[in-house]
């Protein structure tokens, strides 16, 4: 079975920051349409935060979860920080007594930071957030850990699942947040929590898959 050390999750870390910062303007601009369009640039802000703080250290994957999760709750303005820091910090609870990081200890931290955030916010699949991306990419890494798949292809599955959730976010009307006042206006655009989440687990999975070969 494809594992990953929890100790040598550094790179993967490093990927997520590298992937915010690539995508920062995007992200800004998607958020422009119908949000303030600052999306980008507070990610952009954290992760590069974080990428800085682990630059010379020697951190594991879910000791750097639990990091970049409270510098994100604690020091990054505006809704996202604290969605963020919940998410992270509770898939990193989820899996900081594992050394080995297998399909089912993943899917088991995805899952828990999905559950924890469902419990501080009221949005759900169709709601327009990125509760539309995490779901998905939830459900896939669980339907394949019931199946006894590889985990690389697992993490290709959460990667297609996620993309899919994100896309179905622009014929969906916003419920909540700022683009929720524009009510239908909203259709036709992409949520900008459901992208940048969307790339963090894209990145988080490329950087697994390295680290499995």
């Amino acid at each position: 079975m494809s594992r990953m050390k929890n100790a040598g999750g550094k790179p993967v870390l490093l990927k997520m920051v590298a992937a915010v910062q690539k995508n920062k303007d995007y992200l800004s601009e998607v958020d422009g349409l119908i949000g303030d369009g600052d999306h980008g640039m507070n990610m952009n802000k954290g992760f590069t935060m974080f990428g800085d703080r682990i630059a010379g250290a020697e951190i594991g994957f879910t000791e750097g979860l639990e990091q970049l999760g409270n510098l994100l709750f604690s020091e990054i303005g505006g809704s996202m920080g604290p969605i963020y820091g919940t998410i992270l910090m509770d898939m990193a609870a989820a899996g900081e007594k594992h050394e080995l990081i297998d399909l089912g200890v993943f899917a088991g931290m995805v899952d828990a930071g999905l559950n924890g955030l469902c419990d501080i916010v009221e949005a759900r699949p169709g709601d327009k957030t990125l509760v539309d991306t995490l779901t998905p990419a939830r459900d896939a890494l669980k339907a394949a850990a019931a199946s006894g798949k590889d985990f690389a292809a697992a993490l290709e599955d959460m990667k297609a699942a996620a993309a899919g959730g994100r896309d179905a976010t622009q014929d969906m009307v916003a419920k909540f947040g700022r683009s929720s006042r524009l009510g239908e206006r909203s259709r036709g655009v992409l949520d900008a929590g459901a992208a940048s989440c969307c790339i963090i687990l894209t990145a988080m999975a490329d950087g697994i898959i390295e680290q499995l070969r």
